[in-house]
């Protein structure tokens, strides 16, 4: 008997890292009571999952056995510095690659509540850390997008990379997603930028479009920038923005992706996944040359899933919640569709269970365990994220391995 165990973080309380090692440690102390035979064949393997949010960088760290590079640089908002950095990956040399995970400069989990306003919060700090990830010598980057603060369609990044946006009288803007309406011109870096600190590793810089490396945007939303379904209607609220601030806020993305189409011919409004990360995913196209791709397939890649899974019995995936959103781009989705490729049953272990059963067995998920229970508050339930989480796992392994 082989399980593998593919678990996301569960949001506010257990790392991707952390689940994955309750979950095979609950399995390893019940397997023994199976028949001997089958006991001395059992294997329980862990895979770590991220998909692009809040945990990608250390996922992929873990996975691929990486080196974190400290970097200090501008918080989500302008009088703000935070202790970022990103992962580096040395060899092979020749595809040198850098995580930068944009949660760790412009995530909303680095400011209190009373002072999320995504009219003020910049993606600069995202910025910086990618031209530090450039200077250091990436020739790939990986960027993950989860977990913004922001709504700024990526132009403090683009900022920090040496683009301007200039009003009708020639000024550069100012910060935040409140200011993208006066923005009258675009224009590109002239020069190559320079590291911040340190020398330029094998002489290697920036080019005019802010970077001649490949730029892979891990996505886990498809959204498109603006509109009903856009940045910041669908999660301007969440980042602390009035009815009144959406509206400002979807008219400045509008007016960027006019712009971003008639001054550099880049068609981004209706992009499925430009909307991440307050359109970040957006600004990443049109200034970086920017690939959007699946985060799930990206970590599954790279951490060797499907090599995992190829001769596994069950394999055990898991979040937060496990609702509707879960079977569109998150990790519970990718898994479970790879699942399908390798014969493999899955197993959901979550907090919450919002998916009804035919509905996740029809994405070939076989059951789907809740942590909580029916009366149990949320906030205890964070608070008592790791006893539930192996109360869970133990139960699976009780009613569907010890037959």
């Amino acid at each position: 008997m082989k399980i593998v165990v593919a678990m996301d973080s569960f949001k506010g309380s257990l790392t991707a890292v952390r689940a994955c090692d309750i979950v095979a440690e609950a399995i390893r102390s019940v397997l023994p009571r199976l028949d001997g035979a089958r006991r001395s064949q059992a294997e329980v393997v862990t895979k770590p999952m991220a998909d692009g949010g809040e945990g990608t960088a250390s996922v992929l760290m873990v996975a691929a056995g990486g080196q974190w590079i400290p970097r200090t640089v501008m918080g989500p908002l302008p009088d703000m510095h935070v202790n970022g950095g990103f992962v580096w990956f040395e060899e092979p040399a020749q595809t040198a690659t850098a995580v930068v995970e944009m949660a760790a400069a412009s995530g909303l989990t680095l400011l209190p509540p009373e002072r999320r306003n995504p009219l003020s919060t910049t993606t600069y700090g995202t910025g910086q850390l990618l031209k530090a990830a450039i200077d250091y010598g990436a020739r790939r980057i990986l960027l993950a997008v989860g977990g913004s603060a922001t709504v700024d369609g990526g132009v403090g990044a683009a900022v920090a990379l040496g683009w301007r946006f200039l009003t009708k009288d020639r000024q550069q803007i100012g910060f935040g997603g409140g200011e993208l309406s006066q923005i009258a011109k675009i224009v590109g870096p002239r020069v190559a930028a320079c590291p911040e600190s340190g020398p330029v590793r094998r002489g290697r810089s920036m080019r005019r479009n802010g970077t001649d490396r490949g730029v892979e945007v891990l996505c886990d939303v498809d959204n498109p920038l603006c509109g009903e379904h856009g940045a910041a209607r669908v999660y301007g609220p969440q980042k602390g923005a009035t009815p009144q601030m959406v509206e400002t806020l979807d008219a400045g993305l509008a007016h960027l992706a006019r712009l971003i189409r008639d001054q550099l011919g880049r068609d981004v409004a209706d992009l499925p996944g430009a909307g991440a990360a307050g359109g970040l995913a957006a600004g990443a196209v049109a200034f970086m040359n920017a690939r959007l791709v699946q985060g799930i397939d990206t970590v599954m890649s790279q951490s060797r899933l499907q090599e995992a899974m190829t001769d596994a019995d069950w394999v055990i995936t898991g979040e937060g919640c496990f609702d509707e959103q879960s079977l569109r781009g998150k990790v519970v989705s990718g898994v479970a569709r790879l699942a399908k490729a390798t014969d493999t049953k899955v197993c959901v272990l979550a907090g919450q269970v919002l998916v009804p059963a035919e509905k996740y067995r029809a994405a070939g998920i076989q059951t789907a365990l809740a942590c909580m229970d029916n009366q149990m508050q949320l906030d205890y339930a964070i608070a008592n994220a790791e006893p539930l989480l192996d109360r869970a796992a133990r139960r699976f392994a009780t009613d569907y391995l010890n037959t």
